[in-house]
């Protein structure tokens, strides 16, 4: 079994060594604040990196090429066990957090979901805030490669549907033609709007740590926050606009980022199909969703309530899930309708959730394409995306993979409700959890944390988290028999 998966082992344990490594970073903040969090990741940081040098070590004489089927592993036991590692600093330190919740916390971390159970956090050390922000922005940068350089080798991830069929940014599985080119493309890009997201922040009114932290957040499509009451703290309408901008920046597809960087041309963007309906459709919900709460009189005008409106849309509907006021207070349609943007509206190649706009175009044009069929059963209907006919089996592979994402959504949510959970909080937390967004409604809204849950709960939203994540097919192989027979 080991010679079988000797490669996993090898690789698994050189990245956990690297994550250890990355723990020397708050540790040092820590020394240098003094902040009293120092032995929990003196601790953390010698387990971490021992475990992963006992497993290099353990193969080193057995190395050899991975195969793909031993990539879908690779690819399952680094999002599944990292977080491990990086709920450490938070379970040493932290009085009282149980094992379940400090996983829960770290997975939340570093699948850019943002869903807490914490509470308190103006009183946390600066280090164990920097060290939950900064697990978003690691995560973050790992979901941008893993979706655009790792996914499509795999046969998953939105850009991989498409390959040579469709046009623009999104044409190849590769923006380079080496997979370490096309990482340390996207890494240039990511770091380049970081920097530009935190000197903005801070020119907004944050602190620099505040505006680091939250840059780290936005960057990564998070929503890990230093404040309790999030982006509320602040109350301010320059922040908003700041965060606004660098969280569609970020729902777009790194691929365009990084041509357009690249060629030092805008051209990528106007190319780029997904965007502009990605764009669009945050734009309609916006203004539809400010004339339906315009009557209730929530807020004052219409200028305070597209505020508000356009700023939790474009927040949930990436998935980043910072929050500037309850929205629990509107009317359930307008909780909903910001809840389910998150299913789709982010695009592919981005650190956003859900099934990613590309496949939700897709499968509107599926959709319309039968109904023509009804109406003429001789004609020859076919599906385009921008200029190029999608090919039938990359509907079917959008269809399958549709079908496979409702089913989880329902049988989690039975799930919970069968643990006596009530249905909207069950099915808020399923669906915000399974799309990356962080916050759902009822029990686990914006003004309230995840610590109501049981732990066989907090399990439940755990998993959601990693399928969303891993886009549901690369952890479901791994439960088929066939997977394991040599």
């Amino acid at each position: 079994m080991i010679d079988r998966f000797a490669p996993v082992i090898y690789i698994l344990g050189i990245l956990i060594v690297g994550f250890g490594g990355l723990m020397l970073v708050p540790l040092s903040l820590s020394w240098l604040s003094d902040d009293g969090a120092h032995s929990a990741y003196d601790e953390a940081v010698l387990i971490t990196v021992a475990v992963g040098a006992a497993l290099t070590f353990s193969v080193r004489h057995r190395r050899r090429e991975m195969r793909v089927r031993e990539s879908f592993l690779l690819v399952a036991l680094i999002w599944s066990l990292l977080p491990a590692f990086g709920a450490l600093p938070l379970y040493l330190h932290i009085d009282g957090l149980s094992w379940t919740d400090a996983y829960f916390e770290a997975v939340s971390g570093l699948t850019a979901t943002g869903a807490t159970v914490l509470s308190g956090l103006d009183h946390l050390p600066l280090s164990i805030n920097f060290w939950r922000t900064f697990m978003h922005w690691i995560g973050g940068l790992g979901v941008v490669v893993l979706a655009v350089a790792i996914l499509p080798l795999l046969g998953f991830g939105g850009r991989s549907m498409l390959k040579a069929e469709t046009p623009g940014p999104m044409k190849d599985s590769k923006i380079t033609p080496r997979l370490t080119e096309t990482a340390k493309g996207l890494w240039v890009v990511y770091v380049i709007l970081t920097v530009a997201c935190g000197l903005c922040l801070h020119h907004a009114g944050m602190t620099p740590w505040d505006a680091l932290l939250h840059a780290f957040s936005i960057m990564g499509l998070g929503g890990f926050s230093t404040k309790d009451a999030s982006l509320g703290h602040f109350d301010s309408l320059e922040i908003e606009l700041v965060v606004l901008f660098f969280a569609l920046l970020a729902g777009i597809n790194y691929s365009t980022h990084f041509l357009a960087l690249a060629k030092r041309s805008l051209r990528p963007y106007r190319l780029d199909v997904e965007a502009h309906y990605f764009l669009g459709f945050l734009a309609l919900s916006s203004l539809a969703l400010t004339v339906y709460l315009l009557p209730d009189g929530i807020y004052d005008d219409f200028l305070t309530t597209f505020r508000y409106v356009a700023f939790h849309s474009v927040s949930l509907a990436t998935s980043l899930g910072f929050a500037t006021t309850d929205y629990a207070q509107w009317p359930l349609f307008a909780q909903l309708w910001i809840l389910f943007l998150g299913s789709f509206v982010a695009c592919s190649g981005s650190a956003g959730g859900g099934i990613k706009m590309i496949r939700a175009v897709i499968l509107y044009k599926q959709v319309f394409r039968e109904l023509m069929r009804a109406m003429h059963p001789r004609g020859l209907q076919s599906v385009r995306f921008g200029t190029s006919v999608v090919p039938d089996h990359v509907l079917h592979a959008i269809l399958g993979f549709l079908f496979i994402y409702v089913v989880s959504i329902v049988s989690l949510t039975l799930l919970l409700v069968a643990t006596r959970l009530d249905v909207i909080t069950a099915f808020s937390a399923v669906v915000a959890c399974i799309n990356n967004t962080g916050p759902g409604l009822n029990l686990v809204g914006p003004a309230t944390t995840y610590a109501v849950l049981t732990d066989f709960q907090t399990w439940v939203c755990t998993w959601a988290m990693l399928l969303g994540r891993l886009e549901i097919f690369t952890l479901l192989v791994l439960l088929m028999p066939a997977f394991w027979r040599r």
